[in-house]
């Protein structure tokens, strides 16, 4: 299924609720960050943007332990926005307890909530949750296999090891109007690429660097295999990372240094080499950074969007410390500029 079969494109916002800074460079409080991603997926909606999405992170330079409730007082305060996370740490959690989370946000929300699977890029919460890194893999199999069954939302019976049995065991509360849709967050493991097919979930693929045309075999894999599974034709879409200003100039001179800081951070636990400029360039020219002005921004996903053939895109609109008031300027960019940019660039066939 390509994007010119499609009837309608999404274009969403993710964030991880990364601590940032004020105007004089002092870092906030977490609690002031969380008040702060309220605010900017309340903007978003006004803006007519599709879907927010928040991450799920449990160490010091992230503030969202739990993005159900965040969502939750944005379904409070908005109408029509689609309610994400990005992404759920399926591995270290209960199915049951997400399924019923989301059950509660999705009559929060009147049906607007969403859930994005995924093991996450971190692994500070096995430790936390009594989880063994070595189950890495039966976790995420075993947790996907009942989530999907309870999802249905009919007596589910199921037996594994990471988890007590369950026997007809019916779970509330009941969601109105169908199912919780469901997407299954991959990185680039075509193991990961063929599970979400399996058990018919809309995939997101996590590009954050390189060309994203290397991913087109992953979304060719994707329809690939749920056609030989018999199942319907399911969405793709696409997660990367970015930050609009008003000038190309003035995006790269902003989000340069907050975008060195968590590099080198994360970079100092993984062991990686420096960040320098230079990289960071070369990933807005020619790979997975969306940094620019709302024109470049627009360009670039639509680029994206028509090279993989993706029904949704989501922008990741800030990486590291970067104000909140830097935040709010590039979230009325995205959903005043390039949102209606991009679909007529693809309209065009430009």
């Amino acid at each position: 299924m390509r994007f010119h079969e499609t009837v309608t494109l999404e274009l969403g916002l993710d964030t991880f609720g990364d601590i940032t800074v004020d105007a004089d460079g002092n870092r906030l409080s977490g609690a002031q960050v969380i008040r702060n991603t309220v605010e900017q997926g309340v903007l978003a909606d006004t803006l007519g943007v599709d879907v927010f999405g928040i991450g799920e992170h449990h160490r010091d330079d992230f503030a969202v332990s739990s993005p159900e409730l965040l969502l939750a007082a944005i379904a409070a305060r908005t109408t029509r926005i689609h309610l994400s996370t990005a992404v759920t740490v399926l591995s270290s959690d209960d199915p049951v307890r997400v399924y019923e989370r989301f059950a509660t946000l999705h009559a929060i929300s009147n049906g607007r909530a969403e859930i994005t699977l995924g093991r996450g890029s971190f692994t500070e919460s096995f430790p936390l949750f009594g989880y063994d890194l070595h189950d890495y893999e039966i976790l995420f199999e075993e947790k996907i296999e009942l989530l999907a069954r309870l999802l249905a939302e009919g007596p589910v019976s199921w037996q594994g090891s990471t988890r007590a049995p369950l026997n007809e065991q019916e779970v509330y509360p009941k969601t109105e109007g169908g199912p919780i849709r469901t997407w299954v967050g991959v990185g680039g493991s075509p193991e990961s690429v063929v599970r979400a097919a399996r058990y018919g979930f809309p995939l997101s693929l996590a590009i954050i660097g390189g060309d994203p045309a290397r991913f087109q075999p992953y979304v060719d894999l994707y329809h690939r295999a749920l056609a030989q599974l018999g199942r319907d034709a399911l969405p793709v879409g696409v997660h990367s990372p970015g930050f609009i200003a008003d000038t190309d100039e003035e995006a790269r001179r902003i989000a340069w240094p907050h975008y060195r800081a968590m590099a080198e951070r994360i970079g100092r636990e993984r062991g990686w080499g420096p960040i320098t400029q230079e990289s960071f360039d070369r990933e807005i020219e020619t790979g997975s950074q969306y940094v620019g002005s709302p024109e470049t921004v627009a360009q670039k996903i639509a680029n994206t969007v028509r090279t993989l053939g993706v029904q949704r895109f989501d922008f990741k609109y800030a990486s590291g410390t970067v104000p909140h008031e830097n935040l709010m300027h590039a979230i009325e960019l995205y959903g005043g500029v390039v949102v209606p940019r991009v679909r007529e660039l693809l309209a065009a066939g430009e």
